[in-house]
């Protein structure tokens, strides 16, 4: 494993997001002084924190992801600094983990525990399916066990690095063909197809076109499992933080990073000022960690790498944030919604850049677990639409947005969910488009980062090292293993295996 040159003593981490903070943890475990720029008031990135005011209280929205899974890998990053899981965060396993329903009326649990969903799947699609889900279980499992330490948990230099048994282990498991086709030799049944394949819009990519070795978000969301910790998600963010200010890291929110000192190959100093403007400061590092989302990224440093083929990004999302005045307890934590339409669904986001002419939807009802992120007697709603990224699709979105909201209200009271009478009922709200991603810095307006196709996969994503200078790495979405709170959870552990030497195969100096 290649690793920065030179000094290593004091590491400036820029953006204390999950990313950032994880990368931090590490650091300080190796024995490193850290330092955290932040442009937001508190820590968590993505994942942070939005508190929306009204006469009857406030609502806690997770203004980011919901879904959380490996929680294993919080447990390693809190580890590197002698912390416990149980100590910093109460997690809750949800079950079930989601609730699909389909445009025929038909509803599926999703349960973590195989007995459990053997019995869903009996009771909803009969027991050769049951039998089926079986076999794709022990599939999903071997994937993970094949991936999960050579694949997606280590650096890799080159292509050449990942020939070997694991490759050929890969293959044989059928890694390197298509998800949705493989999902249905196992399932015959359409509704259990889609919720064992709708991960891959996490990856970018339609099912159809996804590697099999995509499984394995399937793998983490449905039999690792999927959690919630009590206080909403900003809960995470702020366990980590506090963990590496505990740890010795000054973390130094609302700085917003404005350029690099250099001194040949080395970026020497980091250029910083409050958020809202105000005089430049200076902040020498012997290396630097740089989580912001690629372009952000690129600009600092100057210029973006060279590719034979331009970065091609993933789907974005309009996001509802809802404060509801009545509580729905019929409602799941996470509901997925299906329209009828699927295949056609891609098409219209990814290849046509269009809005979904018969939406599939991710509801999330976070009061259905901690009722107290919502005053008494309320709810707070989070309603997911997959959308083109502005790339695909140049939408007008401060004239469409609004509109937009009012047809997937409309969808959701029509399809019997037990969300009648929605729209009346919303006391506040929160709309997130597009525009909105991309005023924050994220490339193409997408809180997704780039499409995992092939040619974006493994070695062959954005590297972690930067090209022409010695002693700054990368960590975030943007970069190796990907998209989603474990992969960039990862992605700050294998950034600080870069700068400290650590880890599997290492080599080349570690500056210590």
């Amino acid at each position: 494993m290649k690793t920065v040159s030179g000094p290593t003593d004091h590491v400036v981490v820029v953006g204390a997001g999950l990313s950032g903070l994880s990368a931090a943890l590490h650091l300080l475990g190796a024995g490193r002084r850290v330092t955290l720029l932040e442009r937001a008031d508190g820590p968590g990135g993505r994942a942070g924190a939005l508190d929306l005011e009204t006469a009857a209280g406030t609502y806690r929205v997770d203004p980011g992801p919901t879904v959380l899974t490996m929680p294993s890998l919080l447990e390693e990053a809190l580890g590197a600094v002698g912390e416990k899981l149980e100590e910093r965060l109460d997690l809750v396993p949800l079950d079930p983990a989601y609730r699909a329903r389909f445009a025929d009326g038909s509803t599926i649990d999703v349960h973590t525990d195989v007995d459990a969903m053997e019995a869903e799947i009996r009771r909803a699609c009969g027991p050769d399916a049951a039998a089926g889900y079986g076999r794709l279980r022990t599939w999903l499992t071997q994937l993970y066990h094949a991936e999960i330490d050579r694949f997606i948990g280590a650096n890799i230099d080159s292509p050449l690095g990942l020939l070997g048994p694991d490759l050929a282990r890969l293959a044989a498991l059928g890694g390197f063909g298509r998800l949705a086709p493989r999902v249905a030799r196992y399932l015959p049944d359409e509704r259990l197809q889609r919720i064992f394949s709708f991960q891959a819009l996490y990856a970018g990519v339609p099912p159809r076109r996804a590697l099999g070795a995509y499984g394995v978000i399937a793998y983490m969301d449905t039999i690792a499992g999927v959690y919630f910790p009590r206080g909403g998600m900003r809960q995470v963010g702020r366990a980590l933080a506090g963990a590496a200010a505990d740890a010795g890291a000054e973390i130094v929110y609302g700085r917003a990073v404005t350029g690099l000192e250099r001194s040949g190959g080395r970026v020497t100093a980091v250029r910083h000022r409050a958020a809202e403007g105000g005089p430049t400061e200076r902040l020498a590092c012997d290396a630097l960690v740089l989580t912001p989302d690629l372009p952000v990224a690129h600009r600092l440093l100057g210029r973006a790498p060279r590719r034979p083929v331009p970065l091609r990004w993933s789907p974005s999302a309009v996001v509802l944030h809802a404060g509801v005045t009545r509580a729905r307890p019929e409602l799941a934590h996470h509901t997925l919604s299906f329209g009828a339409a699927w295949e056609s669904t891609f098409r219209e986001i990814i290849d046509e850049g269009r809005l979904m002419s018969d939406p599939s939807l991710l509801v999330t009802r976070p009061t259905a677990t901690d009722p107290g992120l919502a005053p008494a007697g309320r709810d707070l709603l989070f309603v997911l639409a997959p959308c083109p990224n502005t790339a695909a699709g140049p939408i007008d979105w401060p004239r469409v947005g609004p509109a937009y909201r009012d047809e997937l209200l409309r969808v959701l009271e029509a399809r019997g969910m037990g969300l009648d009478g929605l729209a009346a009922e919303i006391e506040l709200s929160r709309l997130v488009t597009p525009a909105d991603w991309t005023a924050d810095g994220l490339g193409a307006g997408t809180p997704f980062a780039l499409a995992h196709t092939v040619a974006q996969t493994g070695p062959f994503r954005p590297r972690n090292l930067v090209r022409g200078v010695d002693n700054v790495v990368l960590a975030g979405c943007g970069t190796t293993p990907g998209v989603g709170i474990p992969p960039v959870l990862i992605s700050g552990r294998l950034a600080a295996e870069r700068v400290t030497g650590t880890g599997p195969g290492s080599r080349g100096r570690t500056g210590r």
